[in-house]
């Protein structure tokens, strides 16, 4: 099993155009989800299009199981065979350790709501003002950086105290020049932008679960 460390330089190895272009900022960002999880908060997540695909991938990888299987501690196992027999702890060996975290593309109902009854741009910062505390973490993503939604959400989160990190092209933008931490990708092409931005949240995901999950 590979730790942090380990973990980024294969990711370096892999990816020797994109390290060399966002390196620092993916380890800052990485750093910025490490200490929000160390504390207890969560992570979440917000875009449009492929750049939604992306945020709820996030959320798959953080919520389950990635590289490592996460086993729940036997404590937690034993308890649920107290609880509920064999059958308790039948769900206890299937289920696995999580990372909080929420893709605010989820909420259809509330999204269209808002959407139709307030103010359609307004749909993720509404979310945010609802589950975000301060020491969370929004990841943005914006393959444009002025994505007017995802722009709003990260004024909210700035409003509760909530980390922020942009995950969007080469190009300077309203999204680069509000985040905490800003990882742009090498082209100003919305495809190759969404290529690149998958090897990039794989390896902050697999990151987290080296350190948390490692053992």
């Amino acid at each position: 099993m590979l730790n942090v460390k380990e973990t980024y330089e294969q990711f370096k190895t892999e990816n020797p155009e994109l390290e060399a272009f966002c390196g620092t900022e993916v380890m800052k960002a990485y750093e910025l989800c490490a200490e929000a999880y160390e504390k207890g908060c969560k992570l979440m997540t917000c875009g449009n299009g492929g750049s939604a695909a992306d945020a709820e991938h996030i959320v798959g990888e953080l919520m389950k199981g990635f590289v490592l299987q996460r086993p729940l501690p036997k404590a937690e196992i034993d308890t649920l065979e107290e609880l509920f027999g064999a059958e308790g702890k039948d769900l206890g060996e299937k289920l696995q350790g999580s990372m909080p975290a929420i893709a605010l593309t989820g909420g259809l109902s509330l999204t269209t709501a808002f959407a139709n009854d307030v103010a359609p741009e307004n749909g993720f910062a509404q979310q945010v003002y609802g589950y975000g505390l301060a020491g969370d973490v929004l990841i943005a993503l914006s393959t444009s950086g002025n994505s007017k939604n995802v722009i709003q959400a990260v004024r909210i989160a700035k409003l509760k105290g909530v980390k922020t990190v942009a995950i969007t092209g080469e190009k300077d933008s309203k999204l680069s020049a509000l985040c905490d931490v800003t990882i742009k990708m090498p082209s100003t092409k919305t495809y190759r932008i969404q290529e690149f931005t998958l090897p990039v949240y794989h390896v902050l995901c697999a990151m987290l679960e080296a350190k948390f999950f490692n053992e």
